[in-house]
């Protein structure tokens, strides 16, 4: 027998252990505890008594901060309710690269957060299903990200969201008695926390960069339309004209520092003690998504002082736009099952972590608002993930994006709109617009063209 015959019938023979293989897992069953002859675990757990479900669950997390002391209590209190379930943590530093490389094998923990890393279609190859997109999407926000043909992987272990991180010890020495719901309203009190104060009104973060990037999370608040930046914005090839969010939106950066109304010298600051000089009311504000109000709340003292409020927009309703924190998923090779939807639902549900830890809002919807934002939803402030991408165009903003070099999710273009309103640069507002627009323009043309 030749050479090259022994090598097809081996690459047949290969072809057809994989198909093998791969058939076993019809019908989207996996290995483990399956919960009953056909129906998915996803829908029979739930019939159980807490104390039958049973099993030694390792549930793997990227929070190496709080993974010996708050996950701790977690362990503590999902036990209580599930006395026959032993929880164990590991913390990975660099979550997404420690774990990718263990997705070749079955052992990445039984519970974990579905990684950024994996495409989309092949999230149903590593995870648990966990019901229908449509039955999931009543009951919890988010899901529809990492939905794959209308079945859902992954709840959002918390819903974050972008505003205004104020002192409110600092407006009220300073005599600001109502939250600034304007752009104009917002000068003015921060004026008033220039004349009548001696902390900074607003602290930029311009040296560390990346800070400047959390205002582009708040464009959908100046804009008031959950459509605007994933649905209007693909059609707009200059969305930097006057008038436009975009435009709207960052000439408040610029205003506020050509007013003097940020730190003396933005070259010089320092994150993390801006943290504690915020909570020790040295600061009045920041731009940063929720995530920070509980790092800058446990800087100091003074955690009370801390809250959060929405970007000041002309819009005629005030929107908050919620996006996806990391998913908590389910290995589908996980021989305890019933334990890992016991611990998701409670972890969603009943821990706490997506206000206490993420600073953000929970995914299940029946789980109320924070207190400070439930008066909030009184006032008209509304909660809502924004309108997807149409099929045909997702990914198109990402693309433009990338080619134009605008980054509206990095920090160079806003450091350069920073020192051109504190006279580093010899550039009018409009002048950084026009060369956003330029750039923005011919890529578009690009893209769309391709």
């Amino acid at each position: 027998m030749s050479k090259k015959l022994l090598m097809l019938i081996a690459s047949v023979l290969t072809i057809l252990m994989i198909f093998t293989g791969c058939s076993s897992d019809e019908g989207g069953e996996s290995g483990g505890d399956k919960g009953g002859d056909s129906k998915p675990v996803a829908e029979t757990w739930k019939d159980k008594d807490p104390s039958e479900i049973e099993g030694d669950l390792t549930v793997i997390t990227h929070r190496t901060d709080i993974v010996d002391s708050v996950y701790q209590d977690y362990k503590a209190k999902f036990q209580e309710k599930y006395p026959n379930v032993n929880v164990e943590f590991e913390a990975l530093t660099d979550y997404g690269g420690e774990i990718m490389p263990r997705m070749n094998t079955e052992d990445y923990g039984d519970v974990q957060y579905l990684p950024v890393q994996v495409p989309i279609e092949d999230i149903p190859n590593f995870f648990e299903p966990m019901g229908s997109l449509d039955d999931m999407s009543e009951k919890y926000l988010g899901v529809e990200e990492r939905a794959v043909d209308g079945t859902v992987y992954g709840i959002p272990i918390a819903v974050t969201y972008t505003g205004i991180i104020y002192n409110k010890a600092v407006f009220e020495e300073a005599g600001v008695t109502d939250i600034p719901e304007t752009p104009e309203d917002f000068i003015a009190a921060l004026q008033k926390v220039k004349d009548n104060t001696d902390a900074i009104p607003m602290y930029t973060n311009y040296a560390a960069g990346w800070p400047l990037t959390q205002w582009e999370g708040a464009v959908t608040t100046t804009a008031g339309s959950v459509d605007y930046y994933n649905v209007d914005m693909l059609d707009d090839p200059t969305p930097f004209d006057e008038g436009d969010p975009h435009y709207e939106h960052y000439k408040l950066m610029y205003d506020v520092a050509e007013k003097g109304l940020i730190e003396k010298d933005p070259l010089t600051t320092d994150w993390e003690k801006s943290k504690v000089m915020m909570n020790n009311g040295e600061i009045a504000t920041m731009v940063l998504g929720s995530w920070a109000l509980e790092q800058i709340q446990g800087a100091g003292e003074n955690a009370d002082d801390i809250a959060i409020m929405p970007f000041p927009t002309n819009a005629e309703k005030t929107i908050f736009s919620l996006g996806a924190d990391l998913n908590i998923s389910i290995n589908k090779h996980s021989e305890n099952k019933e334990a890992a939807f016991a611990w998701v639902d409670w972890f969603i549900n009943e821990s706490g972590y997506s206000v206490e830890q993420a600073g953000g809002i929970s995914a299940a919807k029946d789980v109320p608002l924070p207190e400070a934002l439930a008066a909030g939803e009184e006032k008209g402030w509304e909660f809502s993930m924004l309108t997807p991408s149409p099929e045909d165009k997702k990914g198109l903003l990402d693309e433009i994006d990338k080619e134009s070099e605008v980054g509206l999710w990095l920090e160079p273009n806003k450091k350069i709109l920073i020192e051109a309103a504190i006279g580093n640069r010899d550039m009018s507002y409009d002048d950084v617009m026009n060369s956003w627009n330029e750039d923005w323009k011919a890529a578009y043309e690009k893209v769309t063209a391709e």
